[in-house]
């Protein structure tokens, strides 16, 4: 059975499940080059059947993620984010000219899907925003009758759900919803929402205690769980019309006081919720899926109270169309589809076309080489930043070794240097390591062996990382944001730090995305060039190939 998971919202996807399981998968922003690119993904869907060999006429299913989508133009301006209590008070919902608008737009998206593909409208299955998320989650994770959480800013009405198994317990409608108070912080702090969060989590652990608190009384009053509450409550304002209010009550605070209050805020009522729900339920092995579980500190803290964690890796709405591939799967052939075990889902090229690209350019050192693992780890330990493509890309939001820049992890020095000359990135926001499997209680506390093979989850360092991995801790608190990697997983990016390590006795290098910042990841061969031209970057590899800027001269290839 061949079922073609869509979401056509923010960050739009393309998914194919063959069999049971996730054969291709790719977000439009790799095609389109326009980060996070809402709306009906036909580039994506287009690249999965071309990775895979398929055509529309090979599809049984296909299965759209969510009940309700705004049209793509919604997506691209922010100023409904500010609107705040007296919106509420005057906002008159007609409930049933809403219900026939969500029917003209399930139609709507109905129609592009079968103007597109020529597919018949009764092979179109929609799933529910966060049944998307739960069975994303619980199929990935592959584990009968686990506890499965969703949370998230919202989707179809609703920002959090609690599952046994698919088995819905309680949901929490989106006017109680932490996601969107952490998203709402992000826009008054001058970034962007749904894309920036990442950014506060990274600055709060820089605010004082004595600041952190005087910002959280401010957000602490939007949102609560109860003793034993299986749901999120605000008090009183709903959390869709809450950014007045903290414009309003926030003003004068610093913004790393801010940052760390609405981390802080997430940390207890999150936490809380989910003690709640391991009670309810006697369950303490859980699986979870939505974009506030992309905070990886909040899941370092989750793994202290649980006795296993998977995350679903980059489990904000990019995933939807994994889960609801998935359920379509599991509800016609009823059985579970296979486990997510394989990130490197996108296109590749074959031998030849790297030949063919590389061997063209001009006025740039390129050659081929015997064993460019060997290669780059050479490089890496003399302190050079090597830029990688190999392979299939990655899908999702983090770069895990196959279009990823690598650097040796042990010199601060190359902090600045990425951030200054490469990533342009903000000053505060910390590197990540790739580290391998067997020396990973060298450098992290993961007493509980919770597996990190996707960067979900930020651990404690031992102090032999603060030294060996210096580049690739956060500086202030310590803490990592690992992918752990088994060679299984990726032989020859393994291969790679074995060299690495061979030579230095660093089991792991330093790991960041291939893009420069605010761009998607590099998705072909070309935007892998014009990237690393863009850049400081000295050093490309393309599959065996070894390309190096002709530094002295100025010129491009």
């Amino acid at each position: 059975m061949l079922i073609l998971g869509i979401h056509d919202g923010h960050n739009a996807t393309a998914a194919l499940l063959k069999d049971g399981e996730i054969i291709a998968a790719i977000s439009e922003e790799r095609l389109t080059r326009r980060k996070n690119e809402p709306g009906y993904p036909v580039r994506a869907i287009n690249k999965v059947l071309e990775i895979t060999g398929f055509t529309p006429t090979d599809i049984d299913y296909v299965a759209l993620a969510s009940e309700f989508l705004h049209p793509k133009e919604f997506y691209m301006d922010w100023n409904w984010y500010k609107r705040g209590y007296e919106e509420e008070l005057h906002e008159k919902i007609d409930t049933e000219a809403f219900e026939q608008y969500k029917n003209r737009r399930l139609e709507e998206r109905k129609q592009t899907i079968m103007d597109h593909l020529g597919i018949a409208k009764d092979r179109i299955v929609v799933v529910e925003h966060h049944l998307a998320h739960a069975s994303a989650a619980y199929f990935g994770y592959g584990k009968k009758g686990c506890l499965v959480l969703t949370l998230d800013g919202s989707g179809d009405g609703i920002c959090a759900t609690v599952n046994r198994g698919l088995n819905r317990i309680a949901e929490t409608p989106n006017s109680a919803s932490i996601g969107k108070i952490y998203s709402r912080v992000t826009y008054l702090l001058g970034m962007k929402p749904w894309e920036h969060e990442y950014k506060l989590m990274g600055l709060a652990p820089y605010a004082s205690e004595e600041g952190v608190r005087k910002s959280y009384q401010v957000v602490k009053k939007l949102i609560r769980v109860d003793d034993g509450s299986l749901v999120f409550r605000n008090n009183g304002l709903s959390t869709n019309f809450c950014y007045q209010y903290l414009r309003k009550y926030l003003e004068n605070h610093r913004f790393d006081h801010i940052a760390g209050a609405v981390q802080k805020l997430t940390e207890d009522v999150v936490l809380k919720w989910v003690r709640n729900a391991m009670n309810y339920t006697s369950e303490r092995e859980i699986a979870c899926g939505g974009g506030v579980f992309m905070n990886v500190k909040l899941n370092m803290l989750l793994c202290d109270i649980v006795d296993n964690l998977f995350i679903f890796p980059s489990c904000g709405d990019e995933s939807l169309a994994i889960g609801a591939a998935y359920y379509v799967y599991y509800k016609h052939e009823n059985k579970m589809p296979e486990p997510f075990h394989n990130i490197y889902l996108g296109p590749k090229y074959t031998q030849e076309e790297v030949s063919s690209f590389c061997e063209q350019l001009k006025n740039c050192t390129v050659y081929k080489s015997a064993n460019i693992n060997k290669e780059i780890a050479d490089l890496l330990s003399d302190g050079e930043i090597v830029a990688r493509f190999n392979g299939r890309m990655e899908w999702g939001a983090r770069a895990l070794g196959n279009r990823s820049i690598l650097a040796n992890p042990s010199d601060l020095n190359k902090v600045k240097e990425l951030n200054t000359m490469i990533k342009a990135r903000d000053f505060w926001m910390p590197f990540a390591p790739t580290i391998l499997h067997e020396r990973q209680h060298d450098y992290i506390l993961n007493e509980k062996e919770i597996e990190s093979p996707y960067m979900m989850v930020a651990f404690r360092t031992t102090k032999r990382a603060r030294k060996e991995l210096a580049a690739a801790v956060h500086p202030y608190d310590y803490t990592a944001r690992p992918q752990i990697l088994e060679r299984k997983s990726n032989p020859s990016y393994y291969d790679l730090i074995r060299e690495f390590e061979k030579i230095t006795g660093i089991g792991a290098v330093l790991n960041t995305s291939f893009n420069l910042h605010g761009e998607p990841i590099v998705c072909s061969l070309e935007d892998a060039f014009y990237t690393f031209m863009r850049s400081g970057l000295r050093f490309l590899a393309v599959g065996d190939y070894l390309i190096e800027k002709i530094i002295k001269s100025q010129r491009a290839c």
